[in-house]
């Protein structure tokens, strides 16, 4: 069992989490595509022992094995350098392709910085789209989750402005179908899940919007007559509490800062992002680059390990 790890943004704490990690766990499993001269300099800087090997036979603590890409650009921690910004992507291009390849059994994705990224290509908006352009893959869906809580999103990384025109019947049962679809595959039998509404109060019967009549609430109902255990729509603000959830393998949200505000306040440090509908297994830390504590040893590898034993986990059943 092989997984891919791409650190992200190499002036943030992704360097530091594989470094770190690679301490306290023999990282046989873990293939990092990253530079080694970065990650010997960052070892350094947090005065912790690294060892760079090329196999995975046997490794020992503070040994990592590499896949070497170079950087293009200088890295001080903490500091961005858009100079930097092809080689986050050339780590992701690379990794991808060891996973739709079957070199590897999974890919586990460090945080990155939209912002540089963006200073080359404008349009990139996230791992979620990248990965599924890099794919071919028509349709993905971001779920997050932790102890007790999945939260999946029907929109991603989008203006608030922009949720309600892409909520619409046919993007909306191919996500349902998504996460209907990875829940079982996950062991899940008859996934149970709460839709939450678009609208304050699921739109009050229509007062405070229409997307719940129109759209949510008659998709809901035709997929609940092919089988599926949907209930909805829901208002949010109620979506969330400890008699909803019981039963709950997944609440829907309708965007990004809906549910995952919620998810986040109970398992900071302890969630996991994962890409569902990819032809390979993704899941990704839940943070984001923490550039004023790179290099300073002072980090969680909660989230990380959240990841990595996520995916250990799918592959395990995958492979059953």
């Amino acid at each position: 069992m092989t997984i891919a790890f791409t650190p992200g943004e190499p002036g943030g704490i992704g360097p530091d989490l594989a470094i770190i990690h690679a301490q306290k766990h023999v990282a046989k499993n873990l293939l990092v595509f990253a530079d080694p001269d970065l990650l010997l300099k960052r070892a350094k800087i947090l005065k912790l022992p690294l060892k760079i090997v090329e196999s995975d036979k046997s490794l020992n603590n503070g040994e990592l094995c590499v896949y070497p890409i170079k950087l293009s650009g200088y890295v001080e921690p903490g500091i961005l350098n858009a100079d930097n910004a092809q080689y986050v992507l050339n780590t992701l291009d690379k990794a991808t392709n060891f996973c739709l390849t079957n070199q590897c059994e999974a890919l586990v994705t460090g945080p990155i910085h939209k912002g540089i990224i963006n200073t080359i290509d404008p349009t990139f908006t996230g791992h979620t789209e990248y990965l599924a352009a890099l794919s071919n893959t028509d349709k993905t869906v971001m779920m997050l989750a932790t102890k007790g809580l999945r939260v999946a999103l029907a929109t991603t990384h989008l203006p608030l402005s922009q949720v309600a025109q892409n909520i619409q019947t046919a993007p909306l049962e191919k996500t349902i179908r998504i996460i209907h679809k990875s829940l079982e595959s996950y062991g899940i039998n008859n996934p149970r899940i709460i839709v939450c509404g678009l609208n304050p109060h699921a739109g009050e019967d229509g007062c405070l919007g229409m997307e719940e009549i129109e759209i949510i609430n008659p998709l809901i109902q035709q997929l609940n007559q092919q089988g599926f255990n949907l209930f909805g729509s829901v208002p949010a603000d109620t979506a969330f509490t400890v008699d909803a959830l019981k039963g709950v393998d997944c609440v829907l949200s309708m965007y990004h800062d809906q549910g995952l505000p919620v998810l986040k306040t109970l398992g900071f440090k302890k969630s996991v992002n994962i890409t569902l509908g990819l032809p390979f297994i993704r899941t990704s830390v839940d943070h984001g680059t923490a550039l004023p504590l790179a290099g300073s040893g002072n980090i969680s590898l909660g989230s990380l390990h959240t990841a990595i034993e996520y995916a250990q986990d799918f592959i395990n059943k995958k492979n059953v």
